[in-house]
């Protein structure tokens, strides 16, 4: 064999050893695909096992809500549902009734105040010179009064003695023409001035209703929730021009008369009426469930929006209810 055919036979590739090889990797392709798929189908398994865990668990704890719902609300049954907010039916913007410079405040946000109580004041100086003007008018219109008074006092005793003499005669037709002009006027004058001391004697109580109003006090018992005043500063019972001028000194709510408004739908309006046992929950204390009645259904609908304002009480208060707290209102049925 010449040297180039030995180096062509050891470039052959001997076809009998492949085929062997792989007849041998056959079945390991085979068991390795066989583990792949195990193990996938294990790993399904495993998660739809735990997808069915998660649901029964979701379904149990829906279950136990459910059931506290209706252990709390006295097993109940909700006819509807609606939500709404706190409101005050008591509530007012306490401003002075007369114009002046804010001396002192004596309230705060959060302040608790009783019926009467001096929650401001206001610079009385310029009332009180304008009353004490006004009340020296007054005397003098007193005075005036006096004297017209005396005036008529003489001329009518005066008046009546000549009416006897005109009538004996010894009296001329002209004296008593002269007689009677005077004492219809002195009786004039009386009169006079007494609307004159009437108008005098408005002017100073007015002066001093003034001056008392002045002292500003609360008109019932309740919580300040805004406080929109501050000493030096000019109020006035009517907005002016400007915008420095305050209208208000604080507003004041009555706790007592929380309730909420809820909008209830008019196709379900006549699932509730006035005296209707309902449930009350707060956006803020989500697990507390306030007893309350409906107070009264008002007797027209909004148009925009379809749905009639409904006003529903609480049957207790509680310091932890708030005006404009959001609420939602479950409307019961009435107990048979």
């Amino acid at each position: 064999m010449t040297e180039r055919a030995k180096l062509l036979d050891a470039l052959r590739i001997d076809r009998s050893a492949t085929d062997v090889a792989a007849g041998r990797r056959w079945p390991l392709v085979a068991a390795a695909l066989l583990a792949a798929a195990l193990i996938g189908g294990l790993f399904y398994w495993r998660q739809q096992h735990a997808r069915r865990e998660l649901a029964a668990q979701a379904a149990a704890a829906a279950a136990a809500a459910a059931a506290a719902d209706a252990h709390h609300s006295g097993s109940a049954a909700s006819l509807l549902d609606a939500s709404g907010f706190v409101v005050a039916r008591r509530q007012a913007t306490v401003s002075a009734t007369v114009g002046g410079r804010v001396l002192e405040v004596l309230i705060d946000e959060g302040s608790r105040v009783t019926r009467g109580q001096v929650i401001a004041r206001l610079d009385d100086e310029p009332y009180r010179l304008a009353l004490d003007q006004i009340s020296a008018q007054a005397a003098a219109s007193h005075a005036q009064l006096q004297a017209a008074q005396t005036a008529f006092d003489n001329a009518q005793p005066m008046y009546e003695r000549n009416q006897k003499q005109r009538a004996a005669g010894f009296l001329s037709a002209q004296d008593f023409d002269s007689a009677h002009a005077a004492f219809d006027a002195a009786r004039s004058a009386l009169a006079v001035q007494q609307r004159a001391v009437a108008v005098s004697d408005a002017a100073v109580a007015s002066a001093r209703r003034n001056l008392t109003d002045t002292v500003i006090r609360a008109p019932f018992t309740g919580v300040v929730t805004y406080k929109g005043a501050q000493p030096g500063e000019i109020v006035s019972p009517a907005a002016a021009g400007g915008g420095y001028t305050r209208t208000g000194i604080g507003t004041i709510v009555d706790m007592d008369s929380l309730e909420v408004e809820v909008d209830v739908s008019e196709n379900f309006i006549t699932r509730v009426h006035p005296g209707q046992p309902a449930t009350v929950r707060l956006n803020a204390y989500p697990d507390w469930d306030i007893p309350a009645s409906v107070i009264a259904v008002i007797p027209t609908a909004d148009r925009s929006k379809a749905t009639v304002k409904v006003r529903v009480g609480f049957k207790t208060q509680d310091a932890r209810i708030l005006p404009e707290m959001g609420a939602r209102v479950a409307f019961e049925a009435a107990p048979p």
